[in-house]
């Protein structure tokens, strides 16, 4: 059984006056439907993304749903986590329930609200999407664990400053054109690549322009069958969703070589008989600039060392070789936990049926979405193309 995309929605991101998660589902929830050209008792399960970790007392979200859509009541909604990406899990969830003929529609919802909780516990909320007994003590939060992650890539691959400013600046140079962006501004490259009282260390090497905001948002998806979508206004095709998990501990593994992501690429490719030269466009997991340096190597994109060249070289801009995040990725788009998997799809998504406005690349017809939990740790992978 194959998964199709037939409906989304999506909130802007950033700092949202919406108090609380039941709210951000109202604003996706039953538009998501609507968009699907379904009724909401039409749904036959929903699957619920929110990471939480303690940025509200509330927990027990999936319930929480029926509060927005009480046509869900006394049906099967899930609540589901995987750290950053939790948003897809609950996207697999909902394929598997499609795949187990238990429903004909699922809705998924993803949100976060994290502006509210005061920026030292953010951090200390991420940082337990890491490895509390060996990494707890690192300084600055989770920015710390990635911080020693581009510390190693440079100590083996050299410094590779440059390549991550170009990332920042390719990411909000094209957020600008995404109306749902947190950050809708053109910083350049000289602004991103200089430390500065406005672009200070994070933990270096990584500065302010290297790590995702902190967000409010939701979006949401409807998944049916292929038999039922191909009769659909619009419909986006899985040709492969792969998840592999990695150990959390980053002293357990080569942590530069991101082996989780690469298991994910190469398993998804191969399930769908393609190669990344078949794909028009990339959303990846940008939660720092140097995560998308690596990813560039485990996609396949750049050998070993040398994923410098992709962004140095412009292989990875909206007119290069294999537009990475047009939507402008994390990085500019914001990074609400729970909403991030089921964003990276929809925007997706709408490339590939053309509805991607000032955002829209002149050939969308295959796309690769890559969402990671963690340091590498859950690492999802998803081919997707416009069912012809």
């Amino acid at each position: 059984m194959t998964a199709c995309i037939v409906g989304w929605a999506h909130t802007p991101f950033g700092k949202l006056e919406d108090p609380d998660i039941e709210s951000l589902f109202g604003r996706v929830a039953r538009a998501a439907i609507e968009d699907a050209g379904i009724e909401a008792d039409d749904v036959d399960g929903a699957f619920v993304g929110v990471f939480n970790g303690g940025f509200t007392k509330q927990d027990f979200f999936a319930s929480l749903l029926l509060q927005t859509i009480p046509e869900l009541r006394f049906k099967p909604t899930t609540r589901y986590e995987n750290a950053c990406a939790t948003g897809t899990a609950a996207i697999h969830g909902a394929m598997d329930f499609l795949a187990a003929k238990r429903g004909r529609f699922a809705l998924v919802v993803g949100a976060e609200k994290m502006t509210a909780t005061p920026g030292a516990q953010v951090g200390d909320i991420l940082l337990s999407a890491s490895h509390r007994r060996t990494e707890g003590d690192i300084p600055a939060g989770f920015a710390g664990v990635f911080g020693r992650i581009a510390e190693a890539y440079f100590q083996r691959h050299g410094d590779q400053s440059d390549a991550l400013a170009a990332i920042a600046a390719k990411n909000h140079r094209n957020g600008v054109a995404n109306p749902y962006a947190q950050m809708r501004k053109d910083l350049g490259f000289a602004f991103c690549r200089a430390e500065s009282e406005k672009n200070p260390f994070v933990a270096p090497p990584l500065k302010r322009t290297d790590c995702s905001l902190v967000s409010d948002g939701a979006a949401a998806l409807i998944l049916t069958d292929e038999e039922t979508a191909r009769s659909m206004a619009k419909a986006v095709r899985f040709r492969a969703a792969v998840h592999a998990t990695d150990m959390m501990p980053i002293a357990s593994r080569d942590i530069i070589r991101f082996e989780g992501a690469r298991a994910a690429w190469s398993r998804a490719l191969a399930d769908a008989n393609l190669t990344l030269a078949d794909l028009n466009l990339v959303e990846t997991h940008d939660c720092f600039t140097v995560a998308e340096l690596i990813e560039y190597e485990a996609m396949g994109l750049a050998p070993e060392g040398q994923g410098a060249r992709a962004a140095l070289e412009g292989w990875t801009t909206k007119d290069g070789r294999l537009p990475v995040n047009p939507s402008g990725g994390l990085k500019s788009k914001g990074h609400p936990i729970g909403a991030t998997g089921v964003s990276m799809h929809v925007l997706a998504a709408m490339q590939l049926t053309g509805q991607a406005g000032d955002m829209q690349l002149p050939k969308a017809d295959r796309a690769g979405v890559f969402n990671m939990g963690g340091a590498a740790v859950a690492n999802y992978c998803s081919i997707l193309e416009r069912l012809g």
